[in-house]
């Protein structure tokens, strides 16, 4: 990871075509897995193809929903008072200066969630999956840390999705168990299983997302990656003459341009998302 700040520092533009093509090979040809944690990620993902018997393939989700990232959101989340209550208390904990004024922060929440900047609930993932058409029986593996509201956020989503696994359901505990020493080495299992599915979905930023994204762009496209656009649950569910046949047109045609084809890119902007060509890399 101490390559981190050197990749953040540098765009597209800023440094020569040769430089940029040497960070892509780096990235995808020089860093590998080490081989216990490729042959487990193989044996997951083999696994979610095979769960009814026969090969299928399989959606993979990365669900950033942590007690931290909802936190650090500042965003308001449906739950009960005593809920807010306390993620209140532990909003003023972790960042006394971004609390002090309560008032401004309500109406900050707001404004974030009609720019589609909050991370998507549970409940809320489910509802676009089902208007992309997605059918009950589609199976999803969860990339995800302690879900914030624990199995009662999930079940919206455990609800509409119920072929959904995480690789602790999907693993014995003695064969995750070397894993456990290391949070970086389940993180790599979770990393590998989600860059082999068939459609990966995103609900939120953050490096892990992007990094898969950016490798599927450089495989060329074959695997489908889905950037929801949070906007629309705020957009469609705060207007309550919106239907359900309306919510899904928006769904659709929103997301056609939302999934993982190659972006124009601007200074700065983060090479590991968005390597654009295979050939970028590869020349």
């Amino acid at each position: 990871m101490s390559i981190k700040p050197f990749v953040d520092r540098l765009g597209y533009d800023n440094v020569p075509p040769e430089i940029n093509r040497l960070r892509c090979r780096v990235n995808y040809h020089a860093l590998k897995f080490l081989p216990h944690i490729e042959q487990m990620a193989d044996l997951l993902a083999s696994r979610m193809r095979n769960q009814t018997g026969s090969p299928n393939p399989y959606m993979a989700l990365h669900l950033r929903f942590e007690k931290g990232m909802v936190g650090l959101s500042f965003c308001d989340f449906v739950g009960t008072r005593e809920e807010k209550v306390k993620m209140a208390e532990y909003r003023k904990k972790e960042w006394p200066r971004r609390y002090k004024n309560g008032s401004h922060l309500w109406q900050l929440a707001l404004q974030k969630r009609k720019e589609g900047r909050c991370p998507l609930e549970p409940g809320e993932v489910a509802v676009i999956l089902q208007a992309m058409g997605y059918p009950k029986e589609t199976q999803i593996y969860v990339a995800s840390g302690q879900v914030y509201g624990g199995q009662n956020r999930m079940a919206p989503l455990r609800n509409m999705f119920p072929n959904l696994v995480t690789k602790e359901e999907l693993a014995a505990q003695a064969e995750l168990g070397e894993f456990r020493k290391h949070v970086t080495s389940l993180a790599a299992l979770d990393f590998l299983v989600c860059l082999k599915s068939d459609v990966f979905v995103m609900t939120h930023g953050g490096n892990f997302a992007k990094l898969i994204i950016g490798a599927r762009r450089y495989l060329g496209h074959r695997l489908k990656s889905i950037k929801p656009d949070k906007g629309l649950m705020s957009k469609s569910f705060g207007d309550p003459y919106t239907g359900w046949a309306p919510f899904v047109e928006d769904v659709v045609v929103t997301h056609q341009t939302r999934t993982g084809l190659p972006e124009e890119t601007f200074p700065n902007y983060n090479i590991w998302e968005n390597p654009l060509t295979p050939c970028m890399c590869r020349a």
